[in-house]
């Protein structure tokens, strides 16, 4: 989509949760951060690890037009299997708890729908988890996974206006976490 002169185009945010200390929870930031190594992004879409952040991160969904959400999602599917869902199916799924950083995403979005900032987009792309025990690898079954999801995002981001072309090189997007940006800005 081209924006109108004078017009900011529309944003669009792809955004890694998870607790990487909690080895599959942490899928979602993986995933993010192989898209910025692998993809080069357009203006107007931010690629963004939120990691466990819940109500901080509510000026970003709130300002996005459409959000792709990445995270591990509880299914009876087995352990690396792919998860999408729309809309009003994703506050429902992440209501469901999978672990203790949910409870900030399901807030995120309630607090994003009270304030009238909910994406006009919303997508959940998850995978279903192995296990949520502590450690920072990603099961097989899960880290198996991740390519299917990023090609996901891909797919996602193609069916929302912007192509997100292979990067020449394997280095990384000059991406930032969260934390990276709230510690530049108050500096």
């Amino acid at each position: 989509m081209i924006a109108e002169q004078g017009e900011r185009p529309l944003p669009r945010l792809v955004l890694g949760l998870g607790k990487v200390l909690c080895s599959d929870d942490g899928v979602g930031v993986v995933a993010v951060e192989e898209l910025r190594r692998c993809y080069e992004l357009p203006e107007g879409i931010t690629a963004l690890d939120g990691g466990t952040l819940g109500l901080a991160l509510l000026p970003y969904l709130s300002e996005a037009k459409a959000a792709i959400l990445l995270d591990a999602v509880a299914s009876t599917a087995p352990a690396g299997s792919l998860v999408r869902l729309r809309g009003e199916d994703v506050g429902a799924v992440v209501a469901a708890r999978l672990s203790v950083h949910q409870v900030g995403v399901g807030d995120l979005l309630s607090a994003a729908a009270l304030l009238g900032g909910l994406p006009s987009e919303l997508v959940l792309l998850g995978v279903v988890p192995g296990t949520l025990t502590v450690g920072v690898e990603l099961t097989p079954e899960v880290a198996r996974a991740v390519p299917g999801l990023v090609r996901e995002v891909v797919s996602e981001a193609g069916r929302l206006g912007f192509s997100l072309g292979p990067r020449s090189s394997s280095r990384p997007q000059s991406g930032r976490r969260l934390s990276q940006i709230a510690t530049t800005s108050s500096t």
